[in-house]
């Protein structure tokens, strides 16, 4: 699905919602995030934030709700009053817990009303610096002399960062053990310390720590070469041609609340991003500013949810 224009073709949305009679906010709005603080979600989150308040003119409260791969954020905000007071931010990650999860108690497509897509997030393998790689091909040449023993850091089983790795795992041979933590904020850490050595993470989450060598970046995930760092190969030109991944994150609300309310929400989160205190630093961090409507945000979620089901099919219902 092609989101490119979005921003520029849902302007008339903007002119549209602002002009209803504002009932709705009269008090402030709780941000809620399914990720821990750190995390790439966490980063895109707040950065939207910032943006939202002056959009809504009420305060925007980012809430941190971590646990299960963002089953818990969601389940919290799937069963709030659909009164646009408590919104979610949902990531891929939310698409690939359909297929993995057997006992849900909420239904990603069925339980939210989908806002807008705000964003979509290249990721990129880093390394922790003693491990003596500095490229793509190092990398692969020492996992293969050591199979086993190199460990990958995630935030979960079926999240993005778990694809990521298990994706290039089997284009490259090698043989990575799986290190899962609650959430990316724990997930980098880890790398950081050298508690786990590998990981595929946001870049806008990794940036400044790659910046102060805390991190060595071998190569980022996306089929081009992102402009926050445009000396980084990809992985598709290190070797593996057709490798791909990346994240998505977007703003739902529950299922019933009004039209009129979705529409405000929409119109303030385009307005945010068309600030340019947001757009400039979601630049600077790597981040591809989308702006679509509800109806493609819900269509892009059904897409992602029937993709993702074939390649998880072996995983199927093997979470609770």
């Amino acid at each position: 699905m092609q989101f490119g224009h979005c921003l520029i073709c849902c302007g008339a949305a903007l002119m549209s919602a602002t002009t209803l009679a504002q009932t709705y906010p009269t008090k402030p709005v709780r941000y809620v995030i399914p990720m821990s603080p750190g995390s790439g979600a966490d980063v895109i989150g707040r950065i939207v934030a910032i943006g939202l308040a002056p959009a809504l003119g009420q305060q925007v409260v980012v809430d941190n709700r971590t646990g299960a791969a963002g089953n818990i954020g969601a389940e919290l905000v799937a069963k709030a009053p659909p009164d646009g007071y408590t919104v979610f931010q949902g990531s891929m990650t939310h698409t690939t817990n359909v297929s993995l999860y057997t006992n849900l108690t909420y239904d990603f497509v069925r339980d939210f009303a989908p806002v807008t897509l705000l964003a979509t997030s290249p990721a990129s393998l880093v390394v922790h610096p003693s491990l003596p790689v500095n490229t793509v091909a190092d990398l692969v040449a020492f996992a293969k002399a050591r199979p086993g023993q190199l460990n990958y850091a995630s935030t979960g089983l079926g999240t993005a960062t778990f694809l990521a790795a298990e994706m290039f795992k089997e284009r490259a041979g090698i043989d990575l053990l799986h290190v899962p933590y609650r959430g990316g904020g724990e997930s980098l850490a880890s790398v950081v310390t050298g508690e786990t050595s590998v990981y595929f993470g946001p870049l806008p989450a990794m940036m400044s720590l790659i910046k102060q060598a805390r991190l060595r970046a071998l190569a980022v995930t996306t089929a081009k070469r992102v402009s926050a760092a445009p000396d980084l190969p990809t992985i598709a030109e290190s070797g593996y041609p057709g490798y791909e991944t990346g994240n998505w994150y977007g703003i739902l609300a529950p299922v019933k609340t009004p039209k009129e309310t979705i529409g405000i929400l929409h119109s303030a989160a385009l307005a945010a991003l068309r600030n340019p205190q947001v757009a400039n630093r979601m630049s600077e961090l790597g981040y591809v500013a989308i702006g679509s409507t509800p109806e493609q945000f819900a269509a892009h979620i059904r897409s992602e949810v029937q993709k993702l089901a074939k390649i998880l099919a072996p995983l199927k219902g093997t979470l609770q």
